[in-house]
C-alpha cells in the first residue's frame, strides 16, 4: 500500500507492505514507480527471496507524525544503482522479462566476472574490463592508442556480451569479428578465473582471406599500413603477435586489482600507458611497497611478458640530475647513477651482515646525498619536490612524440633528437631498476636507471644500458569492483600473475 501525505507543502510518500496472491497487473507501473524510488534513495524492504536490489539500504521506519515526515528534494542527487540498471528498469516490459529473472539470471549469476581482468595470450596479456550495461554484461579490451601518442586516451572494443531477452537463460554472444554478435559461450572456472569459448568461429573469417585480416588488424592495432613498416625486425614483432592475439577461439581470464592507494605515496597509483621502442606502447600498473614502487606489466612483449615487473625504484635514494647542457652528455649521467647504484650494493652488503660501511652518493655538484635511511626519511623523504620551485629541468629522448609547438632539434646521449621547445619539468628523480631479457624472456636482468617524475599523471625512465627513455601517461579511466580487498590479496594477485610467465 502507497501512502501519500502532505508535509511543509512537499509530497512525502511511504510504503507498506502487503501481502498478495499474484503479481500486479500492470509491470510497467511497478517498474516506473521502483525506479523512481531508488533514485531518491527509498526501496521497498527485502522479501525472503532473493533481493532484486540488494545493495539498496532496509525502508526507514514509518513515522509517527506528519511533522516527522521527510521531504523530498525536487532534485535530488541520482546514487549509482547495484548494477546500474535502474534507469533501465521501463524496458523491461518491452523485453517482457521480469525483475526477477534479469537478478536471477543475469546478475546473479554473472555477478563473479564484474570487474578487471588479464586474459592469457602469451607473453601479451591485456586489460579486459567486465561491466553492466544497460541490460546487457560486456567484456571490454583496453587496448593502448597508437605509437607514439601516449597522452592520448585508450581504445576498446568488445570481446563479448551476455543479456536476457527472453524469459529462459541469458544468451552470450563473441563480438569478434566484422559479421556482427555470434553465438558463444562462458564458463566460469572458479571466482577469480574464467574462460570464453567461440561456437562460430567462421565469423572471424574475412572474405579476402589471411592478407585482408593481417592488413585490418594492423590499421586497427598500429593505426598503420604494411607499406609504413621498414625495420625488418618490427615486420617480425608485428606479425608474431598477429598470430597470438587475432581472434583466438578460446580465452581464459584471471582477475587482477587496482594498487591500494595510501597518503604516503609518492603519486596515486594505478595503470598507465607506457613507451617500449619497437614493442609499442605497453599498459603498466604502478603500485607502492613502503618505501619502493614498483611497475608491473598488465600487457607485455616476447622480451618482457605480461605479468614481469618491468622497473623497481628505490624512493630512498634521489638522484640529482646535472643541468640540461650536461645531461645531454650521457657519460655524465651515467657516473651519476652507478654511484648510487655502488651505494645500493655497499647497503645491501651491510644489512646482510658483511661489507664495509656505505658511502654516501654525491650528486653532480659535489654535495652529499640525504641520508634515507633514517627512521621515517623514506617515502616522506621522496615526496619533496625538487630543490628548484618550478622543477628541474628534463630533456628527453622524445623522437616523434606530439607536443604542442615546433619542436626543435637537441641530443641525449650523443644521439640527436626531436625535443619541444617547452621541456619537460622534472619533480624529482630516484634510482631504480630495469628489467631488459633476449627473445623469449632469456637471460633476464635488471639494469640500473632512473625513475624521472614529471607531474600526478606522468613519469619517466631512463635505461641506462639501453640508452633509451619510456615515458608513462596515466590511464584516464574510471574501474568499478576492480579495488582489492586488502593489500595482501593485491601482493598475491602481483606473485600470481608475475609466475604464470616466469
Amino acid at each position: 500500500m502507497l501512502w501519500v501525505r502532505w508535509a511543509s507543502g512537499t509530497v512525502a510518500l511511504f510504503m507498506e507492505t502487503a501481502t498478495v496472491s499474484r503479481p500486479p497487473s500492470s509491470l510497467s507501473h511497478l517498474c516506473s514507480w521502483a525506479a523512481e524510488l531508488c533514485q531518491n534513495g527509498w526501496c521497498p524492504p527485502r522479501p525472503a527471496s532473493p533481493p532484486i536490489f540488494p545493495s539498496l539500504p532496509a525502508r526507514p521506519p514509518r513515522p509517527s507524525s506528519p511533522a516527522s515526515l521527510p521531504v523530498l528534494p525536487t532534485h535530488p542527487p541520482r546514487p549509482p544503482c547495484p548494477y546500474g540498471v535502474c534507469e533501465n528498469l521501463r524496458k523491461l516490459e518491452i523485453t517482457g522479462v521480469s525483475c526477477r529473472d534479469v537478478y536471477a539470471k543475469l546478475l546473479h549469476r554473472y555477478r563473479h566476472i564484474l570487474g578487471l581482468w588479464q586474459p592469457d595470450i602469451g607473453p601479451y596479456g591485456g586489460l579486459l574490463n567486465v561491466v553492466v550495461d544497460g541490460l546487457f554484461i560486456i567484456g571490454w579490451m583496453y587496448l593502448p592508442p597508437h605509437d607514439p601518442h601516449v597522452g592520448d586516451p585508450m581504445r576498446f572494443k568488445p570481446l563479448f556480451r551476455i543479456h536476457l531477452m527472453e524469459r529462459q537463460s541469458a544468451t552470450v554472444e563473441c563480438m569478434y569479428g566484422h559479421k556482427g554478435p555470434h553465438s558463444g559461450h562462458i564458463q566460469i572456472v572458479k571466482k577469480d578465473e574464467f574462460s570464453t569459448k567461440c561456437n562460430q568461429t567462421d565469423h572471424h573469417r574475412m572474405s579476402g582471406g589471411r592478407q585482408e585480416e593481417f592488413r585490418t588488424w594492423l590499421r586497427e592495432e598500429w593505426g598503420r599500413t604494411l607499406e609504413d613498416i621498414f625495420h625488418e625486425h618490427m615486420q617480425e614483432l608485428i606479425l608474431m603477435k598477429f598470430i597470438y592475439t587475432e581472434a583466438p577461439n578460446c580465452l581464459t581470464y584471471r582477475r587482477i586489482y587496482l594498487p591500494p592507494s595510501h597518503p604516503d605515496d609518492l603519486i596515486k597509483p594505478g595503470l598507465f600507458k607506457g613507451t617500449y621502442g619497437s614493442h609499442g606502447l605497453e599498459i603498466v600498473m604502478l603500485s607502492f611497497h613502503g618505501p619502493r614502487a614498483r611497475g608491473t606489466k598488465i600487457t607485455g612483449d616476447p622480451n618482457i611478458p605480461a605479468g614481469q615487473q618491468t622497473v623497481e625504484i628505490d624512493l630512498r635514494h634521489r638522484i640529482q640530475l646535472p643541468d640540461v647542457e650536461n645531461l645531454r652528455n650521457f657519460n655524465e649521467l651515467s657516473r651519476i647513477v652507478l654511484e648510487v647504484r655502488e651505494q645500493v650494493r655497499q647497503e645491501q652488503q651491510q644489512e646482510a651482515g658483511e661489507g664495509p660501511e656505505p658511502q654516501s652518493a654525491r650528486g653532480s655538484d659535489g654535495s652529499l646525498a640525504e641520508d634515507s635511511r633514517e627512521p621515517g626519511r623514506g617515502v616522506a623523504a621522496a615526496k619533496q619536490p625538487a630543490s628548484s620551485g618550478q622543477g628541474q629541468p628534463f630533456v628527453s629522448r622524445n623522437e616523434d612524440y606530439p607536443r604542442q609547438g615546433p619542436a626543435h632539434s637537441c641530443t641525449v646521449g650523443g644521439h640527436s633528437q626531436r625535443a619541444p621547445p617547452d621541456v619537460l619539468p622534472c619533480l624529482s628523480s630516484f634510482y631504480g631498476t630495469g628489467l631488459i631479457a633476449g627473445h623469449g624472456f632469456t637471460s633476464p636482468e635488471r639494469t640500473p636507471g632512473v625513475f624521472v617524475l614529471f607531474d600526478e599523471d606522468r613519469f619517466g625512465f631512463l635505461w641506462l644500458e639501453l640508452k633509451s627513455f619510456s615515458l608513462y601517461s596515466r590511464v584516464q579511466a574510471a574501474f568499478q569492483n576492480a579495488d582489492a580487498p586488502s593489500p595482501q590479496a593485491f601482493d598475491e594477485m602481483l606473485k600470481n600473475i608475475q609466475s604464470l610467465t616466469s
